[in-house]
């Protein structure tokens, strides 16, 4: 018996998912959109995900950017020890994000956290390890569960473009609260990172890029998305 499709298994549960499915097409959740500046690093890809928190993806790339020139190459945990909070608000982070930023090579550097052991823990352990660093938050630490270690059922419920896509696709009167869309999303398990996949999707017609990532690199003229082994 082969796999189970989790497309298949979506539409079967859910009319607004094969709607999706039809008008869109099937939609991976583990594409990364970074333009091949993470390389196999996880590490970097951890270092994009903070840079790019709550302001455009543009932005979030020239500030990664920023710091890669000043590791010439590929950030290091030790580079980012090195540079410190104060050359990193020199680039451009918030105060926030630099304190982040050298938490998490500190914890990685020491030996506190190990990133490469994550793939071997579940999806709440990995939440909880992560969100254990200063400045990290559960929207960051899924965005790794689904982009990084391939989890395929996670559900960013306090997302916002997710939420706005549950009341559009479901004709809600209202904006659902991020229980409401945990307590309805229950029904997607085990593929719940497709089904997010699919909602974002649904944020922009036939024809356009949905992913804010995605978007940005088209604008910068690089590279798309790769989906790593």
């Amino acid at each position: 018996m082969g796999k189970p499709d989790p497309h298949k298994a979506l539409a079967a549960r859910e009319p607004a998912f094969a709607r999706l499915i039809a008008t869109y097409g099937p939609q991976d959740p583990f594409v990364w959109h970074d333009g091949g500046r993470t390389g196999k690093s996880l590490f970097a890809a951890l270092l994009l995900h903070i840079t790019g928190q709550r302001i455009s993806a543009l932005a979030g790339f020239t500030l990664f950017d920023r710091i890669a020139a000043a590791a010439d190459g590929i950030p290091t945990p030790e580079v980012v020890q090195g540079l410190g909070v104060s050359r990193l608000r020199s680039m451009g982070l918030s105060n926030t994000k630099a304190e982040c930023a050298v938490a998490l090579a500190g914890a990685q550097t020491h030996g506190t956290l190990d990133l490469d052991a994550l793939a071997c823990v579940d999806d709440r352990a990995v939440v909880d390890t992560l969100t254990s660093v200063r400045g990290i938050g559960q929207w960051t630490a899924q965005a790794f569960l689904m982009r990084q270690l391939h989890r395929p059922d996670v559900l960013p419920a306090d997302d916002m473009g997710l939420r706005q896509a549950v009341q559009h696709q479901w004709r809600l009167g209202h904006l659902p609260t991020v229980g409401e869309v945990r307590t309805r999303g229950a029904a997607w398990s085990p593929y719940r990172s497709y089904a997010s996949a699919l909602l974002w999707r649904s944020l922009k017609p036939v024809g356009e890029l949905s992913d804010p990532k995605e978007r940005a690199l088209y604008h910068l003229g690089g590279p798309t998305g790769t989906r790593p082994s």
